[in-house]
């Protein structure tokens, strides 16, 4: 079935990643646009209980917003520390929702766990994925480690992305396997897919693995895949 296209969220940013830890001036623009109101951003883990890293990782990932101009007056993280009442309150204040790159079922689980999904599909919040983050905003996660499989996630768009493509990864004969039941967008680092209203296109450099083949993906495709 596919995913019901209407969205609350004021925008929503699929990001691969960002070696180098910045926002390159694409990204940064889309961000600018979008990002008018900064009281309150919370970063979603998903390591939950590895607390220092995560920490770590919200000051980190602030600071990168941060050095764009876009600072938020308070940031925080939820991990397995979150109480779900604390979790919901958050996520209904938020104005921005970072899903954080790490483990993508230990972040799923911790999400179902504290009740948060239904408020986010709620939330009127811009709200980011980066890496595994990304890979749970997807209806199905292509799970490539240990036993291959598709996983239900989130579903704000029936896009399923992999994070960190670069061509010839050991990911990539799973990816061809898999895209013969559901095609798979695989992301370079430095891209993003975004998704405004009716809008959606992307930025850097992806893939489209469907039916084993590989091809290149446009945002008329992306439209297509939503």
């Amino acid at each position: 079935m596919k995913t019901n296209k209407s969205m609350n969220a004021r925008l929503l940013g699929l990001f691969s990643g960002f070696p180098e830890h910045y926002f390159n001036d694409a990204l940064a623009a889309v961000l600018r646009e979008n990002l008018p109101k900064r009281d309150l951003i919370v970063f979603i883990s998903a390591d939950p209980e590895n607390y220092a890293q995560n920490d770590d990782d919200r000051d980190g990932m602030h600071e990168m917003l941060a050095e764009i101009g876009l600072a938020f007056a308070v940031k925080h993280v939820i991990d397995r520390r979150t109480g779900a009442e604390e979790a919901v309150k958050l996520i209904r204040e938020a104005d921005c929702i970072w899903l954080m790159g790490g483990e993508s079922t230990w972040q799923i689980q911790l999400v179902r766990d504290l009740g948060i999904d239904t408020e986010l599909h709620r939330s009127k919040a811009v709200i980011l994925g980066v890496s595994a983050g990304s890979m749970n905003l997807g209806r199905l996660v292509a799970y490539v480690w240990d036993n291959p499989e598709f996983y239900e996630a989130l579903g704000f768009t029936d896009i399923t992305i992999k994070a960190h493509y670069e061509e010839g990864e050991w990911f990539v004969s799973l990816l061809k396997e898999m895209s013969m039941t559901h095609p798979i967008v695989a992301m370079e680092d430095w891209s993003a897919i975004f998704v405004k209203g009716d809008a959606i296109w992307k930025v850097g450099e992806m893939h489209l693995f469907d039916k084993g083949e590989i091809g290149p993906v446009t945002d008329e495709k992306l439209k297509e895949l939503r």
